[in-house]
């Protein structure tokens, strides 16, 4: 205790698990609005207060942590999540809401009793309202609203403004949400991409009437704030900083954009894959002629007469997706895990094996071929998990888990250099940076992570 007395920071964590071991909700909700990030702090054991609460049946203040954010699936140096903990001190109660939290963020409930995995780029804060692509009219107008949104982006890189947290001396990022007035003048240059993301509900529904240049009418507001996106390569972060002194465009994209908030993260998925679409795609796939942008932003048309794509439905007319599989292989003994390892990852980190879709292929074809080619192992039964958008440019990561029906592994040397089988004590180990430091797998905000962990949670003998 007087070690955490000489250090403010460690004292409020001590403080905090205190209170969530007493069950006292109204203090660590007091503490919560001063220092959100107190709700995954961990102790040298690295129990969270969810874990302390849950060795001592504490429901309402399970609960009030699940509200706050809470990550449940975290483990502690014994490689327990808070779920193993409420089960094995026979707090039904508390394990139950754990089982099935109705406010946890990873996941969404459904009124069938089934829980859909919710990764990280998944959420979202818009609506896409795709029927009003097609109506010019319509996004004309919302473009010169003064509550519309702007973000920018420069080389496919959103602009974003750093805040620091006096209470944990961490930064946040966040979106830079700019007004029309801020981007008028690039609206203006034709080699300046423009889409439109979707809208949000405005939170004054008051139906005010606003001046619309369309027309130089007057025209009802609907109640529905836009937002749109905008790429301009050219374009430097000196020119925004009068008005928002600490923009910066952000760089290097990874791992930064993985500190983004959920539905701002969501948003920029959706951005980024249509503005790196447009980019490569300026000229017609068919003919080669020069294109232009319909439907804002979701739809590319070829400007020469008689063209073959202007004929019926082409998939070059539209942002496309690329499918991946990615899958988490499991040993046929259920205790171990395949992961490998390209060149370009960091030192020591592992992952799930990877590789895009091939025309005319299933699912689970394409991760039978790619686990074979990559390390040799034949699989069996694959099963779908959960999907992710993966916005590097623009892909959707489909995650699955296979069982693997042999076991040497003869890696190919190009895509992948290194691939072993882990045990379940490894992969703790390296959740837990207990034994050798230097094994890493990728971060928590990936779905190659989630798999690992999903796996290692269902297949826990704690």
């Amino acid at each position: 205790m007087a070690e955490a007395e000489n250090n403010p920071k460690k004292e409020m964590v001590t403080q905090f698990h205190e209170n969530a071991a007493k069950g006292d909700a109204a203090k660590l909700s007091t503490m919560l609005n001063y220092s959100l990030s107190l709700v995954d702090e961990v102790d040298e054991k690295g129990w969270t207060a969810l874990m302390y609460a849950s060795r001592n049946g504490h429901f309402e203040v399970a609960q009030l942590l699940l509200e706050k954010g809470c990550d449940r699936s975290i483990l502690n140096n014994s490689g327990q999540a808070a779920l193993d903990i409420a089960k094995f001190w026979g707090h039904k109660h508390v394990a139950d809401l754990l089982a099935n939290p109705k406010s946890d963020a990873s996941s969404r409930m459904w009124h069938d009793g089934t829980e859909e995995s919710e990764n990280y780029f998944s959420r979202t804060l818009l609506s896409r309202l795709s029927e009003k692509r097609s109506n010019s009219s319509w996004l004309k107008n919302k473009q010169i609203q003064p509550t519309t949104v702007y973000i920018l982006f420069s080389n496919l890189n959103p602009l974003v403004i750093s805040t620091k947290y006096e209470d944990s001396g961490k930064t946040g990022i966040y979106l830079c949400r700019l007004q029309y007035e801020d981007v008028e003048q690039l609206l203006a240059k034709p080699e300046v991409t423009s889409i439109f993301l979707g809208a949000e509900l405005q939170r004054n529904n008051c139906g005010s009437r606003i001046k619309s240049a369309v027309g130089n009418a007057l025209a009802e507001d609907d109640g529905l704030l836009a937002w749109f996106a905008l790429n301009a390569d050219f374009v430097a972060a000196e020119k925004f900083r009068f008005k928002y002194p600490d923009c910066c465009f952000l760089q290097p994209l990874i791992p930064h954009l993985l500190n983004l908030d959920k539905e701002e993260a969501g948003v920029v998925a959706q951005a980024r894959s249509v503005l790196a679409w447009h980019s490569r795609y300026k000229f017609c796939p068919t003919c080669g002629s020069n294109t232009e942008i319909k439907d804002g932003g979701y739809k590319r048309i070829c400007l020469k007469e008689n063209c073959p794509s202007l004929q019926g439905i082409h998939n070059t007319c539209y942002p496309r997706v690329d499918p991946v599989v990615i899958m988490l292989v499991i040993h046929p003994d259920g205790n171990n895990c395949l992961l490998g390892r390209q060149k370009r990852y960091p030192p020591g980190m592992f992952s799930c094996l990877a590789g895009f879709i091939e025309p005319g292929e299933t699912i689970e074809d394409a991760v039978r071929r790619e686990v074979a080619e990559e390390t040799g192992v034949k699989v069996g039964h694959v099963q779908y998990i959960s999907s992710q958008p993966w916005p590097m440019p623009s892909s959707l990561m489909i995650g699955c888990q296979a069982i693997a029906v042999s076991t040497e592994i003869i890696v190919d040397k190009e895509e992948i250099v290194d691939a072993r089988w882990f045990s379940r004590q490894q992969i703790i180990e390296i959740l837990t940076k207990h034994g050798d430091h230097s094994m890493s797998i990728p971060p928590q905000q990936t779905i190659a992570h989630r798999l690992i962990k999903q796996w290692l949670k269902k297949n826990a003998n704690l």
